[in-house]
């Protein structure tokens, strides 16, 4: 499909663009549509902007892994489209390798399996508070207790007062669905958005201050002493990197549990996990892969290519739908069934390349604690209300999800 010239302004049918179609679970038809289709599909948002859109496994995996290609510095989310994103070459997220890799090594180093299994004692009691309200057997908002979860791991991580995790929290999730008027506290998106990311960024700048002067194990520390280019990251790409880290954790961690236990409470899954939690390791992989939390990463093409037969043009947008791919049935058989032993299970759920999520051990070991905890003490999970979905075309997820439930017999 080529791009069609003079494409006109808006549609009958809103794009997956629109943050309004992500408050349902509509939007997975339409990535049915785009996988079926020839190539990729274009989409004119306004008179100057536009983005292809990648849905096939094939494609979101090449546009990822070629970063030469495909760049992140000017901008990885649709939410600013046709703006050259200022944290393009500070940011590890929009940041391209070489320099990404210097960037990356001694976080990654900080954030390995075995860095992160050395804390399995703390996360597992953190999760054991944040969960403790459901043994009461009153109505307990899930998706609400999964949003303060990984504030409190990545907060713990980065060594940030247990004070501030919850107005972090609130933040970071208007950081992410600005078109939510749950977390909208002024009246325009751009408003909410731009009032967020002042006050996370002041934040880390006092969290900056401290450590610069009493370093120690956390993450901030580490990214103070990072050198790239022969030199000490600069205090605005430590900020920069503070808000990213902590934005990566948010946007996986909380929603994958609610997925589950939004979408298959009652069927049979939860309880058949429950019976043989030895599943736990591929299980949480297969919510990974169905609840897929980051909706997309946009990339731009540097030069003229091609990508599943449709050409593209240097400059061209190109938003890969995760999504999308991680339900294409020419990888994963029967994609849209929950398989807690499904192998191979090479989802897209923490990216793939040079960009793929520096946390995602950390993220892995917090769900495989969260649900053998959840599910080795609770039982009977009923919903106890209508779930709801954020308004983000950015993440995929619940931000309230009323359920029910009760303690194992003889646990406490």
């Amino acid at each position: 499909m080529v791009r069609p010239p003079g494409c006109p302004v808006g549609s009958a049918t809103p794009s997956l663009a629109d943050p309004m179609i992500h408050a349902s679970t509509d939007f997975r038809a339409r990535w049915a549509v785009l996988r079926a289709q020839d190539g990729l599909q274009w989409t004119q948002v306004d008179e100057r902007h536009g983005f292809w859109s990648a849905a096939r496994y094939a494609d979101v995996e090449r546009v990822l892994r070629d970063a030469s290609t495909f760049t992140s510095e000017r901008g990885t989310v649709l939410s600013i489209l046709g703006f050259d994103d200022p944290a393009g070459g500070r940011q590890l997220a929009a940041t391209d390798p070489p320099r990404h890799t210097a960037m990356r090594t001694r976080l990654q180093k900080a954030l390995a399996v075995r860095a992160v299994e050395g804390r399995h004692e703390v996360l597992t009691g953190l999760i054991r508070e944040i969960i403790e309200p459901l043994a009461d057997g009153g109505v307990f908002d899930f998706a609400e207790a999964m949003l303060a979860l990984p504030v409190a791991v990545a907060g713990e991580a980065m060594g940030l007062p247990r004070g501030d995790w919850p107005r972090l929290g609130f933040l970071l999730t208007a950081a992410i669905a600005a078109d939510d008027p749950e977390f909208r506290p002024v009246d325009s998106t751009q408003g909410s958005l731009d009032r967020a990311h002042r006050e996370l960024f002041a934040y880390f700048q006092d969290i900056y201050m401290e450590r610069r002067h009493r370093p120690g194990d956390d993450l901030v520390s580490v990214l103070i002493t990072t050198e790239v280019d022969g030199r000490a990251m600069s205090p605005g790409e430590v900020l920069s990197n503070c808000y990213s880290l902590l934005l990566g954790a948010v946007t996986t961690t909380p929603h994958t549990p609610s997925y589950l236990m939004a979408e298959h409470i009652g069927d049979g899954v939860l309880d058949s996990w429950a019976a043989d939690l030895t599943a736990t390791p591929t299980a949480v992989e297969e919510a990974l892969r169905l609840a897929s939390p980051a909706s997309h990463f946009m990339r731009y093409a540097t030069t003229d290519t091609e990508i599943g037969g449709t050409p593209i043009k240097a400059g061209d947008a190109v938003v890969s739908w995760l999504g999308a791919a991680n339900r294409d049935a020419a990888v994963f058989p029967e994609p849209d069934r929950f398989d807690p032993r499904r192998r191979p299970n090479k989802h897209l759920a923490f990216g793939i390349g040079p960009h793929y999520c520096v946390g995602h051990s950390l993220a892995r070991v917090t769900l495989r604690i969260l649900f053998d905890e959840l599910l080795s003490r609770f039982t009977g999970f009923r919903p106890a209300g209508p779930p709801q979905r954020l308004h983000s075309n950015l993440i995929s997820g619940y931000k309230h999800l009323p359920i029910t439930a009760r303690l194992r017999d003889g646990r406490r």
